[in-house]
């Protein structure tokens, strides 16, 4: 028996929740069992008792809010524990359009996909400023840069992974979810596509674009860690790049003038500038050597996170 858990996300969701699960599917072909799962993330309105109304299947409550990223973790733990086969998250602002669920699902269940992420059709979003637009765009690039992937819309939260995925998956941001996880797919070798999907009308502002301002500033933040956490070697090489090059031009130009003035002034300010941006350079790399080093061990880590987890819900009956 093949079960699908849909999962969601909230904090303060009344007014939206209703409208979302309303167009939620409770049967789907190729599906044994569709169940829907909400993570309460602290809030203080009715969500719970609107998801109690609406028969949702499982209830996640945490006692205050924690972000969007441990919301999303703690779904993938209490799906799995419920024993889930597919999972698939959504947002609860009904963004993404549910009747694309058997698309997002369909190369999972056909063995071609692990992790399937929906590419929306941002261009034709008209609620994303050009600023978000390009932002996103940029995030994009940023994560198949650092991924080896080709997922055009990796910000989007609308996506639908195997059992065996989301025990793969860890998230250390606690901003967002959704670039970490596509490039620890890409870096743990686990196979993940993308489908367009299509998006519904606009019915609140976004809880992570706060403003325009905010957003660039966790982006930028996001991004950093990104490539420090999962290429800690290229990030470091690059970084260290930059002060040991300018060491050397500045010692370049330190013995044009000494050539070209023959003269005994030593200059001596250019030549501690130019050694001590050198010796910085030198500091990265060595710091470089050391966060690679450490990320092998964070591998190891990991993989005794996943037979443990494996053990753990294996103790849970199947349907």
């Amino acid at each position: 028996m093949t079960k699908l858990i849909i999962q969601i996300p909230c904090y303060n969701e009344e007014s939206s929740l209703p409208i979302t699960l309303a167009d939620l599917p409770r049967q789907i072909p190729g599906i044994d069992q569709v169940e829907w799962l909400i993570i309460n993330d602290g809030s203080q309105d009715r969500t719970v008792e609107v998801a109690k109304e609406w028969h949702v299947d499982h209830i996640v409550n945490f006692e205050h809010n924690q972000g969007l990223a441990k919301a999303f973790m703690a779904g993938l733990e209490a799906s799995l524990t419920a024993g889930a086969d597919v999972i698939v998250n959504t947002d609860a602002d009904n963004q993404y359009c549910a009747e694309d669920i058997p698309k997002l699902i369909e190369p999972i269940l056909n063995k071609r996909s692990e992790i399937v992420v929906g590419a929306r059709p941002i261009e034709n979003i008209r609620h994303f400023s050009p600023t978000k637009k390009l932002l996103q765009k940029l995030g994009s690039w940023v994560v198949r840069m650092a991924s080896g992937t080709e997922i055009p819309d990796a910000p989007s939260g609308f996506r639908a992974m195997s059992r065996s995925a989301a025990m793969k998956l860890n998230v250390f941001n606690e901003y967002t979810y959704t670039l970490e996880t596509i490039i620890q797919a890409g870096r743990k070798d686990i196979i993940i596509t993308s489908v367009p999907i299509r998006t519904n009308g606009y019915l609140r502002a976004s809880r992570l674009v706060k403003s325009i301002p905010a957003y660039i500033q966790r982006s930028i933040i996001t991004i950093f860690r990104i490539f420090m956490t999962y290429q800690p070697l290229k990030f470091f090489t690059f970084l260290g790049a930059i002060p040991f090059l300018l060491g050397n031009l500045i010692f370049i130009r330190w013995l044009i003038l000494f050539v070209i003035e023959n003269s005994t002034r030593t200059r001596l300010p250019s030549l501690l500038l130019g050694s001590i941006l050198v010796i910085i350079g030198v500091q990265i790399w060595i710091l470089g050597l050391v966060a690679d080093i450490l990320a092998v061990n964070r591998k190891l880590l990991e993989d005794i996170q996943l037979r443990l987890r494996r053990n753990e819900y294996e103790k849970f009956p199947k349907d």
